[in-house]
């Protein structure tokens, strides 16, 4: 992650999403040396907002916990069952 000073960030602003456009990077923005922003793509931005709704989420943390647990214990579906049963 690149610190960028927020009176810099303030005159690269229009040039930052072609810098980030297509990495997985976010740039922290500082005043007075402390981190006081980030910036990201937006699909990163929507990644972590999604994974923090599922992690808030009992019931689905639940069902992941689950599908873990039993992918440990091979418990697994072969693919081409999977694909009969979804009628694909």
């Amino acid at each position: 992650m690149k610190d960028l000073p927020i009176t810099e960030a303030r005159h690269e602003l229009t040039s930052l999403p072609d810098k980030l456009s297509g990495s997985h990077e976010a740039i922290t923005v500082t005043r007075r040396g402390k981190p006081v922003l980030a910036i990201l793509p937006w699909e990163e931005y929507e990644a972590l907002a999604e994974t923090l709704e599922i992690m808030t989420d009992e019931h689905l943390m639940a069902s992941l916990r689950q599908g873990i647990r039993e992918a440990k214990q091979g418990k697994l579906i072969p693919w081409e069952q999977v694909k009969r049963k979804l009628d694909l």
